[in-house]
Protein backbone atom coordinates (compact mmCIF):
# COMPACT_ATOMS: atom_id res chain seq x y z
CA UNK A 1 0.00 0.00 0.00
CA UNK A 2 3.25 2.43 0.70
CA UNK A 3 6.07 1.47 -1.24
CA UNK A 4 5.37 -0.83 -4.57
CA UNK A 5 8.34 -2.60 -4.91
CA UNK A 6 8.51 -2.14 -9.27
CA UNK A 7 6.28 -2.03 -11.58
CA UNK A 8 6.00 -5.40 -12.31
CA UNK A 9 4.91 -6.75 -9.15
CA UNK A 10 1.94 -7.75 -8.27
CA UNK A 11 2.84 -10.24 -11.32
CA UNK A 12 -0.38 -11.00 -13.56
CA UNK A 13 -2.38 -13.87 -12.23
CA UNK A 14 -0.99 -13.42 -8.59
CA UNK A 15 -3.30 -13.69 -6.48
CA UNK A 16 -2.22 -9.80 -5.35
CA UNK A 17 -3.25 -8.70 -8.54
CA UNK A 18 -6.05 -10.40 -8.48
CA UNK A 19 -6.98 -8.82 -5.19
CA UNK A 20 -5.77 -5.36 -6.03
CA UNK A 21 -8.15 -5.92 -9.68
CA UNK A 22 -4.67 -4.97 -11.95
CA UNK A 23 -4.03 -2.39 -9.94
CA UNK A 24 -0.58 -0.28 -10.86
CA UNK A 25 1.45 2.86 -10.62
CA UNK A 26 0.17 6.23 -11.00
CA UNK A 27 1.62 9.39 -12.19
CA UNK A 28 2.87 11.37 -8.97
CA UNK A 29 2.98 15.30 -8.50
CA UNK A 30 6.53 17.07 -9.39
CA UNK A 31 7.90 17.02 -5.47
CA UNK A 32 6.21 13.63 -4.75
CA UNK A 33 8.58 11.13 -4.65
CA UNK A 34 9.68 8.50 -2.15
CA UNK A 35 12.32 10.28 -1.36
CA UNK A 36 10.45 13.81 -0.95
CA UNK A 37 8.30 11.96 1.48
CA UNK A 38 11.56 10.95 3.44
CA UNK A 39 12.25 14.55 3.65
CA UNK A 40 9.00 15.35 4.67
CA UNK A 41 8.95 12.85 8.05
CA UNK A 42 12.23 14.18 8.71
CA UNK A 43 11.00 17.77 8.22
CA UNK A 44 9.74 17.77 12.29
CA UNK A 45 6.04 18.61 10.67
CA UNK A 46 3.44 16.86 12.80
CA UNK A 47 1.99 14.53 10.15
CA UNK A 48 -0.70 13.76 12.66
CA UNK A 49 -2.80 16.14 13.95
CA UNK A 50 -2.49 15.29 17.27
CA UNK A 51 1.21 17.70 18.16
CA UNK A 52 3.12 14.01 19.03
CA UNK A 53 0.36 12.41 21.11
CA UNK A 54 -0.62 9.10 20.52
CA UNK A 55 -4.50 8.06 21.47
CA UNK A 56 -6.22 4.90 21.60
CA UNK A 57 -8.60 4.96 18.93
CA UNK A 58 -12.33 3.29 19.11
CA UNK A 59 -14.31 1.77 16.13
CA UNK A 60 -16.51 4.63 15.93
CA UNK A 61 -13.71 7.41 15.89
CA UNK A 62 -12.35 5.38 12.87
CA UNK A 63 -15.40 5.37 11.33
CA UNK A 64 -15.35 9.44 11.11
CA UNK A 65 -12.20 9.50 9.53
CA UNK A 66 -13.21 8.74 5.89
CA UNK A 67 -12.31 11.47 3.32
CA UNK A 68 -8.90 12.32 1.87
CA UNK A 69 -8.11 15.42 3.78
CA UNK A 70 -8.92 13.71 7.00
CA UNK A 71 -7.88 9.47 6.41
CA UNK A 72 -7.14 7.07 8.96
CA UNK A 73 -6.48 3.55 8.25
CA UNK A 74 -5.28 0.78 10.80
CA UNK A 75 -3.36 -1.69 10.01
CA UNK A 76 -2.26 -4.68 12.25
CA UNK A 77 -4.03 -2.64 15.10
CA UNK A 78 -2.20 -0.18 14.82
CA UNK A 79 -3.75 3.60 13.41
CA UNK A 80 -2.28 5.95 11.04
CA UNK A 81 -2.81 9.23 9.76
CA UNK A 82 -2.22 8.86 6.04
CA UNK A 83 -4.03 12.47 4.84
CA UNK A 84 -0.33 13.29 4.35
CA UNK A 85 0.71 10.60 2.42
CA UNK A 86 -1.87 10.87 -0.17
CA UNK A 87 0.17 12.79 -3.28
CA UNK A 88 3.22 10.32 -2.53
CA UNK A 89 1.24 7.34 -2.91
CA UNK A 90 2.73 5.18 -5.88
CA UNK A 91 -0.67 3.55 -6.16
CA UNK A 92 -2.71 6.36 -6.22
CA UNK A 93 -5.20 8.35 -3.61
CA UNK A 94 -8.24 5.96 -4.70
CA UNK A 95 -6.38 2.91 -3.53
CA UNK A 96 -5.51 4.61 0.35
CA UNK A 97 -9.22 5.60 0.27
CA UNK A 98 -10.35 1.89 -0.22
CA UNK A 99 -9.58 1.58 3.34
CA UNK A 100 -10.24 4.77 4.71
CA UNK A 101 -11.91 5.09 8.17
CA UNK A 102 -11.36 1.38 8.58
CA UNK A 103 -9.27 -1.94 8.90
CA UNK A 104 -7.25 -2.20 6.15
CA UNK A 105 -5.02 -5.37 7.37
CA UNK A 106 -6.94 -7.85 5.01
CA UNK A 107 -6.26 -5.18 1.97
CA UNK A 108 -2.66 -4.98 2.92
CA UNK A 109 -2.04 -8.27 3.30
CA UNK A 110 -3.65 -8.97 -0.51
CA UNK A 111 -1.92 -6.32 -2.16
CA UNK A 112 1.49 -5.53 -0.62
CA UNK A 113 2.05 -7.09 2.90
CA UNK A 114 5.88 -7.05 2.00
CA UNK A 115 5.78 -3.39 2.67
CA UNK A 116 7.98 -2.04 5.73
CA UNK A 117 4.88 0.27 6.88
CA UNK A 118 6.14 0.94 10.54
CA UNK A 119 9.52 2.66 8.62
CA UNK A 120 6.90 4.70 6.00
CA UNK A 121 4.51 5.82 8.31
CA UNK A 122 5.96 6.07 11.48
CA UNK A 123 5.64 9.96 11.58
CA UNK A 124 1.63 8.96 11.03
CA UNK A 125 1.07 7.14 14.07
CA UNK A 126 -2.04 7.93 15.41
CA UNK A 127 -2.56 5.23 18.18
CA UNK A 128 -3.69 1.93 19.14
CA UNK A 129 -6.98 0.40 18.34
CA UNK A 130 -9.04 0.85 21.83
CA UNK A 131 -9.49 -3.07 22.07
CA UNK A 132 -7.93 -6.11 23.67
CA UNK A 133 -5.19 -7.07 21.84
CA UNK A 134 -6.86 -10.74 21.28
CA UNK A 135 -9.33 -9.38 18.86
CA UNK A 136 -6.31 -7.66 16.77
CA UNK A 137 -5.62 -9.25 13.49
CA UNK A 138 -2.90 -11.40 13.16
CA UNK A 139 -2.35 -11.37 17.23
CA UNK A 140 -5.54 -13.93 17.89
CA UNK A 141 -4.30 -16.62 20.28
CA UNK A 142 -3.13 -20.23 18.93
CA UNK A 143 -6.31 -21.26 19.93
CA UNK A 144 -8.57 -19.29 17.61
CA UNK A 145 -6.03 -19.27 14.99
CA UNK A 146 -6.25 -23.39 14.73
CA UNK A 147 -9.84 -23.33 14.94
CA UNK A 148 -10.61 -21.28 11.77
CA UNK A 149 -8.31 -23.33 9.42
CA UNK A 150 -10.70 -24.61 6.35
CA UNK A 151 -11.44 -28.49 7.27
CA UNK A 152 -10.55 -29.61 3.44
CA UNK A 153 -6.60 -28.20 4.41
CA UNK A 154 -3.61 -30.15 5.65
CA UNK A 155 -3.76 -31.13 9.31
CA UNK A 156 -1.69 -29.76 11.41
CA UNK A 157 1.82 -30.38 12.75
CA UNK A 158 3.18 -30.89 15.93
CA UNK A 159 6.98 -31.11 17.27
CA UNK A 160 9.04 -33.09 19.45
CA UNK A 161 13.05 -32.42 20.80
CA UNK A 162 15.47 -34.74 22.26
CA UNK A 163 18.99 -34.20 23.29
CA UNK A 164 22.11 -36.46 23.43
CA UNK A 165 25.04 -35.35 25.41
CA UNK A 166 26.35 -32.88 22.76
CA UNK A 167 23.29 -32.03 20.72
CA UNK A 168 19.85 -31.08 20.42
CA UNK A 169 17.52 -32.35 17.79
CA UNK A 170 13.94 -31.02 17.33
CA UNK A 171 11.59 -33.39 15.00
CA UNK A 172 8.47 -31.52 13.29
CA UNK A 173 5.99 -34.21 12.62
CA UNK A 174 4.23 -32.42 9.36
CA UNK A 175 1.84 -35.19 8.43
CA UNK A 176 2.55 -34.60 4.60
CA UNK A 177 4.23 -36.71 1.99
CA UNK A 178 6.91 -34.89 0.05
CA UNK A 179 7.85 -32.28 2.05
CA UNK A 180 11.58 -31.08 0.49
CA UNK A 181 14.38 -29.11 2.23
CA UNK A 182 13.16 -25.65 0.55
CA UNK A 183 9.93 -26.17 2.24
CA UNK A 184 11.50 -25.74 5.30
CA UNK A 185 13.13 -22.24 6.54
CA UNK A 186 15.18 -22.20 10.00
CA UNK A 187 16.74 -18.96 11.88
CA UNK A 188 18.71 -18.96 15.01
CA UNK A 189 19.52 -15.36 16.61
CA UNK A 190 20.73 -14.75 19.94
CA UNK A 191 19.73 -18.37 20.60
CA UNK A 192 16.38 -17.89 19.42
CA UNK A 193 15.04 -20.35 17.45
CA UNK A 194 12.77 -19.64 14.48
CA UNK A 195 11.57 -22.76 12.08
CA UNK A 196 8.95 -22.56 9.84
CA UNK A 197 7.30 -25.45 7.28
CA UNK A 198 5.34 -24.27 4.34
CA UNK A 199 2.92 -26.62 3.53
CA UNK A 200 0.97 -26.31 0.90
CA UNK A 201 -0.62 -22.81 2.11
CA UNK A 202 -0.13 -23.10 5.33
CA UNK A 203 2.59 -22.30 7.56
CA UNK A 204 3.62 -24.15 10.84
CA UNK A 205 6.07 -22.13 12.83
CA UNK A 206 8.29 -23.57 16.02
CA UNK A 207 9.44 -20.36 17.92
CA UNK A 208 11.12 -20.45 20.96
CA UNK A 209 13.58 -18.70 23.00
CA UNK A 210 16.13 -21.63 23.93
CA UNK A 211 17.11 -22.39 27.40
CA UNK A 212 20.63 -23.15 26.53
CA UNK A 213 23.42 -21.54 24.39
CA UNK A 214 23.80 -23.56 20.73
CA UNK A 215 26.44 -22.97 18.18
CA UNK A 216 25.95 -21.62 14.93
CA UNK A 217 25.84 -24.32 12.79
CA UNK A 218 22.51 -25.87 12.43
CA UNK A 219 22.08 -28.58 10.30
CA UNK A 220 18.62 -29.72 8.57
CA UNK A 221 17.53 -32.91 6.91
CA UNK A 222 13.76 -33.84 6.18
CA UNK A 223 12.94 -37.52 5.40
CA UNK A 224 10.21 -37.02 2.56
CA UNK A 225 8.28 -39.99 2.68
CA UNK A 226 6.95 -39.35 6.14
CA UNK A 227 7.05 -35.66 5.97
CA UNK A 228 9.70 -35.64 9.30
CA UNK A 229 11.71 -32.83 9.65
CA UNK A 230 14.66 -32.58 11.97
CA UNK A 231 16.68 -29.60 12.99
CA UNK A 232 20.39 -30.84 14.90
CA UNK A 233 21.56 -28.02 17.03
CA UNK A 234 24.83 -28.66 18.66
CA UNK A 235 25.24 -27.35 22.49
CA UNK A 236 27.70 -25.15 23.21
CA UNK A 237 28.16 -27.18 27.00
CA UNK A 238 27.54 -30.83 27.04
CA UNK A 239 24.96 -30.28 29.80
CA UNK A 240 21.68 -31.68 30.04
CA UNK A 241 18.34 -29.68 29.45
CA UNK A 242 15.48 -29.66 31.31
CA UNK A 243 13.09 -27.40 29.19
CA UNK A 244 13.87 -26.73 25.44
CA UNK A 245 12.97 -22.80 26.16
CA UNK A 246 10.21 -20.50 26.35
CA UNK A 247 7.88 -20.17 23.63
CA UNK A 248 7.94 -16.84 21.89
CA UNK A 249 5.16 -15.03 19.42
CA UNK A 250 3.11 -17.46 17.14
CA UNK A 251 4.95 -20.24 18.57
CA UNK A 252 3.64 -23.36 17.53
CA UNK A 253 0.69 -22.04 15.02
CA UNK A 254 -0.07 -22.90 11.79
CA UNK A 255 -1.84 -20.23 10.02
CA UNK A 256 -2.58 -19.42 6.23
CA UNK A 257 1.27 -18.52 4.36
CA UNK A 258 -0.61 -15.00 3.74
CA UNK A 259 -1.03 -14.08 7.65
CA UNK A 260 2.75 -15.00 8.30
CA UNK A 261 4.07 -11.73 7.54
CA UNK A 262 7.60 -11.58 6.31
CA UNK A 263 10.89 -12.09 7.93
CA UNK A 264 14.55 -10.70 7.08
CA UNK A 265 17.98 -12.03 7.86
CA UNK A 266 20.82 -10.16 7.54
CA UNK A 267 23.19 -11.34 4.36
CA UNK A 268 26.59 -10.43 3.50
CA UNK A 269 27.79 -9.28 0.19
CA UNK A 270 30.52 -11.90 -0.77
CA UNK A 271 31.08 -10.53 -4.73
CA UNK A 272 30.10 -8.27 -7.32
CA UNK A 273 30.76 -8.80 -11.08
CA UNK A 274 29.39 -6.69 -14.25
CA UNK A 275 27.35 -8.87 -16.51
CA UNK A 276 25.92 -5.97 -18.83
CA UNK A 277 26.98 -2.38 -18.32
CA UNK A 278 23.99 -1.83 -16.30
CA UNK A 279 23.53 -5.18 -14.45
CA UNK A 280 25.66 -6.57 -11.71
CA UNK A 281 25.71 -10.47 -10.30
CA UNK A 282 25.38 -9.73 -6.47
CA UNK A 283 26.63 -13.20 -4.48
CA UNK A 284 25.40 -12.90 -1.02
CA UNK A 285 25.93 -15.13 2.03
CA UNK A 286 23.25 -16.23 4.34
CA UNK A 287 24.35 -16.49 7.82
CA UNK A 288 25.63 -19.66 9.00
CA UNK A 289 22.81 -20.56 11.36
CA UNK A 290 20.18 -20.03 8.70
CA UNK A 291 18.94 -22.75 6.37
CA UNK A 292 17.13 -21.02 3.78
CA UNK A 293 16.69 -22.71 0.02
CA UNK A 294 14.33 -20.72 -2.36
CA UNK A 295 12.08 -22.74 -4.39
CA UNK A 296 12.25 -22.53 -8.55
CA UNK A 297 9.93 -19.65 -9.65
CA UNK A 298 9.91 -17.86 -6.22
CA UNK A 299 11.41 -14.36 -5.15
CA UNK A 300 12.57 -13.04 -1.76
CA UNK A 301 12.59 -9.12 -1.28
CA UNK A 302 15.76 -7.26 -0.83
CA UNK A 303 15.55 -4.43 2.22
CA UNK A 304 18.02 -1.63 2.92
CA UNK A 305 17.95 1.47 5.16
CA UNK A 306 17.66 5.14 2.69
CA UNK A 307 18.79 7.94 3.81
CA UNK A 308 16.76 6.44 7.25
CA UNK A 309 14.12 4.67 5.54
CA UNK A 310 13.83 0.96 5.19
CA UNK A 311 13.24 0.32 1.03
CA UNK A 312 11.97 -2.91 -0.03
CA UNK A 313 12.08 -4.56 -3.64
CA UNK A 314 11.46 -8.10 -4.37
CA UNK A 315 13.88 -10.21 -6.73
CA UNK A 316 14.48 -13.74 -8.16
CA UNK A 317 17.60 -15.48 -7.03
CA UNK A 318 19.32 -17.08 -9.56
CA UNK A 319 21.86 -19.73 -10.06
CA UNK A 320 25.37 -18.84 -10.30
CA UNK A 321 26.31 -19.96 -14.03
CA UNK A 322 23.44 -21.19 -16.99
CA UNK A 323 26.78 -23.96 -17.54
CA UNK A 324 27.05 -24.71 -13.56
CA UNK A 325 28.08 -28.21 -14.98
CA UNK A 326 30.92 -26.67 -16.83
CA UNK A 327 32.99 -25.78 -13.38
CA UNK A 328 32.99 -26.42 -9.98
CA UNK A 329 30.65 -23.62 -7.98
CA UNK A 330 32.44 -21.16 -6.73
CA UNK A 331 30.33 -21.01 -3.88
CA UNK A 332 27.93 -24.06 -2.46
CA UNK A 333 24.04 -22.89 -3.47
CA UNK A 334 22.80 -23.98 0.34
CA UNK A 335 24.85 -21.06 1.81
CA UNK A 336 24.93 -18.39 -0.81
CA UNK A 337 22.43 -16.83 -3.27
CA UNK A 338 22.76 -14.84 -6.39
CA UNK A 339 20.93 -12.01 -8.06
CA UNK A 340 21.01 -10.30 -11.25
CA UNK A 341 19.75 -6.96 -10.80
CA UNK A 342 19.46 -4.44 -12.96
CA UNK A 343 20.98 -0.70 -12.13
CA UNK A 344 18.67 2.15 -12.56
CA UNK A 345 20.86 5.73 -12.06
CA UNK A 346 17.97 7.69 -10.94
CA UNK A 347 16.82 4.88 -8.84
CA UNK A 348 16.68 5.21 -5.21
CA UNK A 349 17.36 1.53 -4.37
CA UNK A 350 19.68 0.04 -6.99
CA UNK A 351 22.03 2.68 -6.86
CA UNK A 352 22.31 2.05 -2.76
CA UNK A 353 22.68 -0.89 -3.63
CA UNK A 354 25.28 -0.86 -6.07
CA UNK A 355 27.36 1.36 -3.71
CA UNK A 356 27.93 -1.14 -0.83
CA UNK A 357 31.23 -2.87 -0.36
CA UNK A 358 32.33 -6.46 0.10
CA UNK A 359 31.48 -7.33 3.41
CA UNK A 360 28.27 -4.86 3.74
CA UNK A 361 25.34 -6.88 4.58
CA UNK A 362 21.50 -6.68 3.17
CA UNK A 363 18.66 -8.24 4.33
CA UNK A 364 16.79 -10.95 2.65
CA UNK A 365 13.18 -11.96 3.52
CA UNK A 366 11.97 -15.57 3.63
CA UNK A 367 10.84 -16.81 0.24
CA UNK A 368 7.35 -15.43 -1.66
CA UNK A 369 5.28 -16.98 -4.66
CA UNK A 370 2.54 -19.35 -5.92
CA UNK A 371 4.55 -20.93 -8.90
CA UNK A 372 3.89 -24.85 -8.42
CA UNK A 373 6.45 -26.96 -9.73
CA UNK A 374 3.88 -29.68 -10.51
CA UNK A 375 3.34 -27.44 -13.59
CA UNK A 376 6.61 -28.73 -15.25
CA UNK A 377 6.48 -32.00 -14.17
CA UNK A 378 5.14 -33.85 -17.25
CA UNK A 379 5.35 -30.53 -19.81
CA UNK A 380 6.43 -31.25 -23.12
CA UNK A 381 7.31 -28.02 -24.74
CA UNK A 382 8.29 -25.31 -22.26
CA UNK A 383 8.14 -22.08 -23.80
CA UNK A 384 9.89 -18.78 -22.40
CA UNK A 385 8.99 -15.38 -22.68
CA UNK A 386 11.30 -12.77 -21.21
CA UNK A 387 12.02 -8.98 -21.12
CA UNK A 388 14.96 -7.41 -19.98
CA UNK A 389 15.47 -8.64 -16.24
CA UNK A 390 12.66 -10.64 -16.59
CA UNK A 391 14.55 -13.03 -18.00
CA UNK A 392 15.57 -13.85 -13.68
CA UNK A 393 12.76 -16.30 -12.66
CA UNK A 394 13.41 -17.99 -16.25
CA UNK A 395 17.24 -19.16 -15.11
CA UNK A 396 16.10 -21.87 -12.19
CA UNK A 397 13.46 -22.44 -14.85
CA UNK A 398 15.05 -23.28 -17.27
CA UNK A 399 17.99 -25.19 -15.33
CA UNK A 400 15.12 -27.24 -13.51
CA UNK A 401 13.25 -28.38 -16.24
CA UNK A 402 16.56 -29.26 -19.10
CA UNK A 403 17.97 -31.69 -15.46
CA UNK A 404 14.57 -33.26 -14.13
CA UNK A 405 11.58 -32.87 -16.50
CA UNK A 406 12.29 -36.45 -18.15
CA UNK A 407 9.03 -35.62 -20.44
CA UNK A 408 10.65 -32.58 -21.77
CA UNK A 409 11.13 -32.69 -25.96
CA UNK A 410 11.49 -28.82 -26.41
CA UNK A 411 12.16 -25.51 -24.29
CA UNK A 412 12.13 -21.81 -25.91
CA UNK A 413 13.33 -19.00 -25.11
CA UNK A 414 12.37 -15.52 -26.50
CA UNK A 415 14.08 -12.92 -24.75
CA UNK A 416 13.33 -9.03 -25.67
CA UNK A 417 15.90 -6.71 -25.13
CA UNK A 418 16.54 -2.98 -26.50
CA UNK A 419 20.29 -3.60 -27.58
CA UNK A 420 22.28 -6.11 -27.80
CA UNK A 421 24.55 -4.99 -24.95
CA UNK A 422 21.86 -5.11 -22.96
CA UNK A 423 21.41 -9.09 -23.37
CA UNK A 424 21.98 -10.64 -20.12
CA UNK A 425 24.60 -13.97 -20.13
CA UNK A 426 24.22 -14.17 -24.00
CA UNK A 427 26.99 -16.21 -24.42
CA UNK A 428 25.98 -18.35 -21.86
CA UNK A 429 22.37 -18.94 -23.56
CA UNK A 430 24.09 -19.27 -26.50
CA UNK A 431 26.67 -22.47 -25.60
CA UNK A 432 23.29 -23.73 -23.57
CA UNK A 433 21.60 -24.16 -26.81
CA UNK A 434 24.87 -25.52 -28.49
CA UNK A 435 25.18 -28.28 -26.05
CA UNK A 436 21.51 -29.03 -25.48
CA UNK A 437 19.86 -29.50 -28.62
CA UNK A 438 16.34 -29.40 -26.73
CA UNK A 439 17.14 -25.61 -25.88
CA UNK A 440 16.63 -22.76 -28.05
CA UNK A 441 17.37 -19.33 -28.01
CA UNK A 442 16.51 -16.46 -30.09
CA UNK A 443 17.04 -12.92 -29.33
CA UNK A 444 14.62 -10.13 -29.96
CA UNK A 445 15.37 -5.88 -30.41
CA UNK A 446 13.80 -3.05 -30.15
CA UNK A 447 16.33 -0.43 -31.15
CA UNK A 448 19.17 -2.70 -32.82
CA UNK A 449 21.64 -1.36 -34.64
CA UNK A 450 22.01 -1.55 -38.68
CA UNK A 451 24.64 -4.64 -38.09
CA UNK A 452 21.42 -6.96 -36.24
CA UNK A 453 20.40 -9.39 -38.29
CA UNK A 454 17.94 -11.41 -35.85
CA UNK A 455 14.54 -10.52 -34.96
CA UNK A 456 13.54 -6.80 -33.92
CA UNK A 457 10.09 -5.23 -32.47
CA UNK A 458 7.99 -5.89 -29.73
CA UNK A 459 5.81 -8.82 -28.66
CA UNK A 460 3.14 -9.13 -31.28
CA UNK A 461 1.20 -12.03 -32.54
CA UNK A 462 3.64 -12.56 -35.60
CA UNK A 463 6.80 -13.22 -33.42
CA UNK A 464 4.66 -15.32 -30.84
CA UNK A 465 2.59 -17.53 -33.53
CA UNK A 466 6.55 -18.38 -35.10
CA UNK A 467 7.72 -19.11 -31.78
CA UNK A 468 5.51 -20.82 -30.33
CA UNK A 469 5.61 -24.04 -32.71
CA UNK A 470 4.75 -27.24 -30.71
CA UNK A 471 7.14 -30.44 -30.74
CA UNK A 472 4.13 -32.70 -31.98
CA UNK A 473 0.30 -31.27 -32.65
CA UNK A 474 -1.63 -32.04 -28.92
CA UNK A 475 1.90 -31.98 -27.24
CA UNK A 476 1.55 -30.62 -23.10
CA UNK A 477 3.15 -27.31 -23.20
CA UNK A 478 3.35 -24.51 -20.57
CA UNK A 479 4.23 -20.98 -21.43
CA UNK A 480 5.90 -18.57 -18.46
CA UNK A 481 6.34 -14.65 -19.12
CA UNK A 482 8.17 -12.32 -17.49
CA UNK A 483 9.23 -8.01 -17.47
CA UNK A 484 7.79 -4.62 -17.22
CA UNK A 485 4.17 -4.98 -16.33
CA UNK A 486 3.04 -3.47 -20.20
CA UNK A 487 4.97 -6.25 -21.94
CA UNK A 488 3.37 -9.65 -19.76
CA UNK A 489 0.08 -7.65 -20.14
CA UNK A 490 -0.06 -7.50 -23.58
CA UNK A 491 1.97 -10.96 -23.57
CA UNK A 492 -0.76 -12.82 -21.76
CA UNK A 493 -3.32 -11.04 -23.70
CA UNK A 494 -2.08 -12.13 -26.74
CA UNK A 495 -1.11 -15.99 -25.35
CA UNK A 496 -5.08 -16.06 -24.87
CA UNK A 497 -5.75 -14.53 -28.28
CA UNK A 498 -3.51 -17.81 -29.48
CA UNK A 499 -6.23 -20.11 -27.72
CA UNK A 500 -3.28 -21.02 -24.72
CA UNK A 501 -5.76 -21.56 -21.52
CA UNK A 502 -4.85 -19.89 -18.06
CA UNK A 503 -3.48 -22.74 -16.72
CA UNK A 504 -1.26 -22.92 -19.47
CA UNK A 505 0.38 -19.44 -18.41
CA UNK A 506 2.28 -18.11 -15.22
CA UNK A 507 3.08 -14.61 -15.39
CA UNK A 508 6.34 -13.81 -13.05
CA UNK A 509 7.54 -11.03 -11.00
CA UNK A 510 10.30 -9.21 -12.75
Amino acid sequence: MLNVPSQAFPAPGSQQRVASQGRSKVPLKQGRSLMDWIRLTRSGKDLTGLKGRLIDVTEEELKTHNKKDDCWICIRGLVYNVSPYMEYHPGGEDELMRAAGADGTDLFNEVHRWVNYESMLKECLVGRMAVKPAALKGMRPKSQVTDTLPREGPSSPSYDWFQTESSVTIVIYTKQKNINLDSVIVDLQDDSLRAEVVIKDQSYLIHIELSHEVQENISVRVIENVGKVDIVLQKRENIPWKCLGQPLEKHDSFIPKKDTGLYYRKCQLISKEYVTHDTRLFCLMLPPSTHLQVPVGHHVYLMLSVTGAEIVKPYTPVSESLLSDFKEPVFPPNKYIYFLIKIYPDGLFTPELDRLQIGDFVSVSSPEGNFKLSKLQEVEDLFLLAAGTGFTPMVNILKYSLTSVSSLRKVKLMFFNKTEDDIIWRCQLEKLAFKDKRFDIEFVLSTPSSEWNGKRGHVSPALLSEFLERSLENSRVFLCICGPTPFTDEGIRLLHDLNFSTDEIHGFTA
